[in-house]
């Protein structure tokens, strides 16, 4: 097959002071109101196409590349003519299982004049969250990667219920680009990114063209300025940076709605921007970092913060406050006295043995507990820090 011309695009990743320039690995999400018409519930064949010739640019000085994509329900809901605007789950993925072929053919056909080879990858929240399956996606996609494909990335939607989904790819997107170890990741929207307010509705509101922290305030600038496409809003593109910069991959949110939104990022378009932290996370820290399904809250005091700042393991002498449904092993949010989360860890109890604990000397908790051997709430092992300093 024929490569479709792309000499014409003004994309040029060798341009110096852009936010791509010396990205090896770049993950993309594209919401599915970015793929397929809301009114007709049709593929926009064309934006895709110019998407394609995007990627095909970037991919072919180098940079390996990974799609996010939602869409499946979307283009099967078209296709099986369900037209109520609520759907019964069996309904939802009975569109989602119809619309992942419709989908997966739809990225095949817009990649495939560019020589390019896809796969498909349907993911669960257990398969990030367990460590096993974590590490089984992660080879799988390193080895298309490594083969010159493009791996296809969707939730399945097809079995997940309410219970086990992400429900929203932004945090998705965010994990798979944890997962890989991507430089960077890009958040298409519908928005040129995040403002201090709602910009159709407060003439005030200000564009933040980067992001160095992610502060209360951050945050509650994102609850005021969502995007009307994705589900979560500019709520859980905030998630999805704090999941990826902390992992050591830089973000983008920019508009995504025009053609070409890759050779736009390049050549200036307004976007936010969410530099990484200095140096990725290992491994076992980056999966325990992204994990999604945080299950309690530990709280503690200022000597406690002081000694997870050294790099030594939370006991429950510091601990002030328990919260949430835990078990060994879960994950838990460390927060300070000012209730800001400053890490994530694994929890070496219950909640039950950390109600028990907390507050007392390791001296006393050895022999409370049978079965426990260590008095550490959080091993510094099981341990990232997410705040610089409390």
């Amino acid at each position: 097959m024929v490569p479709i011309e792309t000499d014409s695009l003004d994309l040029d990743s060798s341009k110096k002071n852009h936010p791509l320039s010396g990205v090896e690995c770049l993950t993309i999400k594209v919401g599915s109101a970015l793929l397929v018409d809301p009114e007709t519930g049709a593929l926009r064949q064309q934006w895709l196409t110019d998407l394609a010739a995007d990627i095909a640019v970037l991919k072919s000085k180098g940079m390996q590349i990974l799609i996010v994509t939602s869409g499946a329900i979307s283009l099967g809901r078209s296709i099986l003519n369900l037209t109520n605007q609520t759907l019964p789950l069996p309904q939802i993925q009975a569109a989602a299982s119809v619309g992942q072929v419709a989908l997966s053919e739809a990225w095949r056909d817009a990649l495939a004049p560019h020589n390019i080879t896809t796969g498909q990858i349907l993911l669960t929240p257990n398969i990030t969250e367990e460590r096993r399956s974590y590490i089984n996606a992660r080879a799988t996609i390193s080895t298309l990667l490594g083969l010159g494909a493009i791996p296809i990335i969707n939730e399945n939607d097809s079995v997940a219920t309410s219970e086990i989904r992400y429900g929203d790819n932004d945090r998705l997107s965010a994990r798979v680009a944890s997962m890989i170890g991507a430089d960077c990741l890009v958040l298409l929207s519908d928005v040129d990114g995040l403002y201090t307010a709602r910009p159709e509705s407060n003439i005030d509101a200000e564009h933040l063209p980067i992001v160095k922290n992610i502060t209360p305030q951050i945050e509650a600038m994102a609850k005021g300025a969502a995007s009307h496409l994705s589900r979560g809003g500019m709520t859980t593109k905030i998630d999805a940076a704090k999941i990826a910069t902390q992992s050591g991959t830089s973000m983008i949110i920019t508009n995504g709605t025009k053609s070409h939104p890759l050779t736009a990022i390049i050549n200036g378009a307004k976007h936010t921007f969410f530099p990484a932290k200095r140096s990725p996370a290992a491994a076992r820290k980056r999966w325990i970092l992204g994990t999604l399904d945080v299950k309690g809250e530990i709280y503690i005091d200022a000597g406690a913060s002081k000694a997870l700042f050294s790099g030594k393991s939370l006991l429950p002498i510091g601990v002030t406050r328990v919260k949430g449904e835990f078990e060994h092993g879960d994950a838990v949010s460390i927060r300070g006295e000012q209730g800001n989360e400053i890490a994530r860890g694994l929890a070496g109890m219950n909640k039950e043995e950390a109600n028990l604990a907390k507050g007392k000397k390791s001296q006393t908790i050895i022999g409370m507990f049978g079965h426990m051997n260590r008095t550490e709430l959080v091993h510094a092992y099981n341990l990232v820090l997410i705040a610089t300093k409390e």
